[in-house]
């Protein structure tokens, strides 16, 4: 089939900066708005919330699943959670890490002790103090069971007594407040990214009386959401918007411009564009594919490179995914270049590997270079060939020409390329006499089926919370919370466990590539393209950036008049 690939990327300029998380809605003609100054809060407003001022009004996705730091697991979520919190560190838009919560670190000789020096007279956003036993109380939450967050190993797993947190005695985890200004954390072998963990959102800290007060419901509601970033929420209308208001009791409250951001909560990417042709939005991350021809050259048309991989799941909890011969024909039965370059309009790259560009190896190089001896595992210059080969794989594995292959349903959220995704996916699987149903669902309700196994195939994603590899190999280590198709591999663990042990910077890269190396033989998931965001934005927003790992950084940006 001939490939049409619209030259998208080559035209675009791109500006990176760093900081992320995991999946989003949208995985990831106009002039615009000319004469905008953002949008005004309506008049019916609780007591503590601005009224009116320069509030920017922007559309980074749908109802988040949840905004509690510990449980989001997903980009857009994890955007909101970006201007209500702080972290110990942050990112800056040159990528280094910068003081947050903490005004100074540092680590000793072993790399075993971190200690964080918090600024003098920290407050929340109710105005009461805030100290790092607030940081202890919530980083030992993340490993509590009953919370079940999905990150936790990902972010505590170095820290010594991780392993006896993690099954309820939180006071195993050794992470201490020397004095109310200080927090001292031990960890049971060097962590060379520690420092991004420690700026990653899942570790912001939550008011412990206020959670234990309300419970779950504490991250529902403006009226218990205390949170410590330089925005809180103020009014949260499901399906509408959430309204952020400028926090006055942030430290560096004097440099946020904005008095407000309004998150619109809009899901249809058209009624997303029409709200920006009219000046309702000044930014919208969901822009109709339909429209994407007609956008290039368009100075508020943006394409930036982000780090992740668009991919699929295979419950493997269900009989027939557990036949490797089964994943494989499934995967190699796609054609990647027409996915990535015909129905996503060359805004994603066909995708060879699990691991795409952007990830960082020990030696400094990227990740991908270093992979298979240099090649892609998957060649995606030979789809024919390929075909022939699924065909053969899944006739070996007893069903010629899908003969006994059961229906089987695949299930996605409808924004960006998902849907024509999924149709194609119908079509690729025919060849093979499998029959594809398409199952689709709004996005609150997508994540946790996935999270919960209830599906056959699904789509997937993640975009890199940091640079280093682990951050998306550690996904499909058997016990991740993150691990939604349910892999589990002895050998793939190990390497895994490797990683995160040795103190040898070639060992622990060997061990990564190993991983990969199973991973892909395996057939764990199945990569179809990396990542691009796209999206409008108006020329009114100035001193924003946006993050190679898929973040909007709205705190310190202004309106021009």
């Amino acid at each position: 089939m001939k490939k049409k690939i619209i030259a998208l990327l080559l035209s675009a300029v791109m500006v990176m900066g760093l900081a992320a998380c995991g999946g989003n809605a949208n995985e990831p003609s106009g002039s615009g708005a000319q004469n905008n100054t953002g949008s005004e809060v309506n008049d019916n407003q609780t007591p503590n919330q601005s009224a009116g001022g320069k509030i920017l009004s922007v559309q980074i996705g749908p109802n988040p699943e949840t905004i509690d730091p510990a449980l989001n697991s997903a980009v857009d979520g994890g955007n909101m959670l970006l201007h209500n919190f702080e972290c110990l560190l942050t990112v800056g838009e040159d990528g280094t890490l910068q003081p947050g919560q903490a005004e100074t670190w540092e680590t000793s000789e072993d790399g075993l002790t971190w200690t964080f020096h918090l600024r003098d007279g920290l407050k929340w956003s109710d105005g009461s103090d805030l100290n790092a036993n607030d940081f202890v109380y919530s980083w030992k939450r993340v490993c509590d069971p009953e919370v079940a967050a999905p990150y936790a190993e990902t972010v505590l797993s170095m820290v010594e007594g991780y392993d006896e947190a993690i099954t309820g005695n939180l006071d195993a985890l050794q992470v201490a407040a020397s004095d109310d200004n200080t927090l001292v954390v031990t960890l049971n072998a060097p962590c060379s990214f520690f420092g991004s963990l420690a700026a990653f959102a899942t570790l912001s800290p939550v008011q412990q009386a206020t959670v234990e007060a309300n419970g779950d419901s504490w991250a529902v509601s403006p009226e218990t959401y205390v949170s410590n970033g330089p925005f809180y929420v103020t009014e949260w209308v499901p399906s509408s918007y959430i309204l952020m208001s400028k926090n006055p009791y942030y430290w560096n409250a004097d440099a946020i411009k904005l008095d407000g951001i309004k998150f619109n909560l809009i899901e249809d990417s058209n009624a997303a564009y029409s709200a920006y042709q009219t000046g309702e939005v000044l930014m919208i991350k969901d822009v109709p594919t339909e429209e994407i021809p007609s956008l290039e050259g368009n100075g508020e048309f943006y394409v930036d490179p982000i780090i992740g991989t668009y991919y699929i799941n295979l419950n493997i909890t269900e009989e027939i995914f557990q036949n490797k011969q089964v994943r494989q024909a499934l995967s190699l039965a796609i054609d990647r270049e027409y996915v990535a370059g015909t129905l996503m309009q060359g805004t994603y790259t066909a995708a060879g590997n699990f691991m795409g560009p952007g990830w960082i190896d020990t030696d400094g190089k990227e990740f991908i270079d270093n992979s298979n001896n240099g090649q892609p595992y998957i060649d995606n210059s030979d789809y024919e060939g390929n075909l022939e080969k699924a065909k053969q794989l899944l006739a070996e594995a007893g069903y010629p020409d899908g003969a006994g292959f059961p229906n089987i349903a695949y299930t996605t959220n409808d924004a960006g390329y998902h849907k024509v995704v999924a149709e194609y996916l119908q079509q690729a699987w025919a060849e093979l006499g499998i029959n594809l149903e398409v199952n689709i669902v709004e996005w609150a309700s997508f994540t946790p089926m996935r999270r919960s196994q209830q599906y056959d195939v699904a789509r997937n994603g993640w975009v890199g919370d940091y640079s280093d590899p682990s951050n998306m190999l550690d996904l499909l280590y058997s016990t991740n919370g993150n691990n939604d198709g349910k892999f589990s591999n002895a050998e793939y663990d190990a390497a895994m466990e490797i990683s995160r042990t040795t103190l040898d910077a070639a060992e622990r890269s060997q061990a990564l590539h190993k991983a990969e190396d199973i991973l892909m033989e395996e057939v764990g998931c199945i990569p179809l393209a990396y990542y691009n965001d796209f999206w409008m934005q108006s020329d009114k927003i100035v001193g924003s950036w946006h993050s190679a790992y898929g973040y909007w950084y709205f705190m310190y940006a202004d309106i021009a008049e």
